[in-house]
């Protein structure tokens, strides 16, 4: 919440300096400031729903909330792009005077913001992507701001006012390339696709290749949030009496590639279960 309160009390001094000056660079690094702060939030309620334990109307608790505020994160970041691109093509037609000295000082400590907040992300965003979203706002903020300051530079020195929309379109490029990955998990995910760090077919041979299994059918692969994972089998065994044992086998090797939740059906070999893919 220390990052929240440092990037709110931050967009309304960027934004007052945004309107006195008239640079679109503060107004849109401030607009997508605010966007970080909602994210932000998101990101805090999440974690909350996600630690509610299960009950009889959500059985699998509300992890999936990760995933989908990973989604809106996304959007929002979208938004923000459309936003910087729409004023640096008006503001590019109609450049400006603007006091460059002003946009410096308040771009930097944009970046000293920015910066600290996303610090407080950086140790869990490989693990959980919807901190990594949260992470992903911040870096691309204080990028923003970085073009900022050196538009504030050249403008200051050299007069070139053309200068702030071209920058505000140059970071809008830069943090949509950003997003695009970000957006594609984060569908990926809410559709119930296989997680991006995990080769279905590589877990499909894993399981068939331990002792006692015939045959791996009805592999489901899915995220229960943006931290945990499941699967659903059927596993045909050559043997029905080595079916603990074998289940035993399989869950510890799930386990050594994230998979910790795992349920698994098994049946003798040559007994079809009764489905389409068997």
């Amino acid at each position: 919440m220390v990052g929240t309160v440092l990037n709110l009390l931050f967009v309304g001094v960027e934004a007052v300096a945004g309107f006195v000056t008239g640079s679109v660079g503060l107004l849109s690094d401030a607009g997508h400031n605010l966007s970080d702060v909602v994210a932000l939030l998101l990101a805090w309620l999440a974690f909350r729903l996600s630690r509610v334990p299960a009950n009889t109307r959500f059985t699998y608790g509300y992890g999936k909330s990760t995933v989908l505020v990973a989604l809106l994160n996304a959007a929002l970041l979208l938004v923000a792009i459309g936003m910087i691109a729409l004023e640096s093509a008006h503001k590019l037609m109609q450049p400006q005077p603007i006091d460059g000295g002003v946009v410096i000082w308040v771009a930097s400590v944009g970046i000293a913001v920015n910066m600290a907040t996303a610090l407080l992300f950086l140790r869990d965003r490989r693990s959980d992507l919807n901190v990594n979203g949260a992470f992903l706002h911040m870096a691309m903020d204080a990028l923003v701001s970085l073009g900022v300051v050196l538009s504030g530079v050249l403008m200051r020195f050299t007069g070139w006012y053309i200068i702030d929309p071209i920058v505000g379109l140059l970071v809008a490029v830069v943090i949509f390339v950003s997003t695009w990955r970000l957006l594609r998990q984060s569908v990926r995910l809410s559709l119930d696709g296989v997680p991006a760090d995990i080769d279905a077919a590589q877990v499909h041979q894993l399981i068939a290749g331990i002792d006692g299994v015939a045959d791996v059918h009805h592999l489901h692969l899915w995220a229960l949030s943006t931290t945990s994972n499941a699967l659903t089998a059927h596993i045909a065994l050559r043997d029905i009496a080595q079916a603990e044992r074998v289940k035993a086998d399989i869950r510890h090797l799930l386990a050594e590639h994230g998979i910790a939740h795992a349920t698994i059906e098994t049946e003798l070999e040559g007994h079809a279960c009764g489905q389409p893919t068997c």
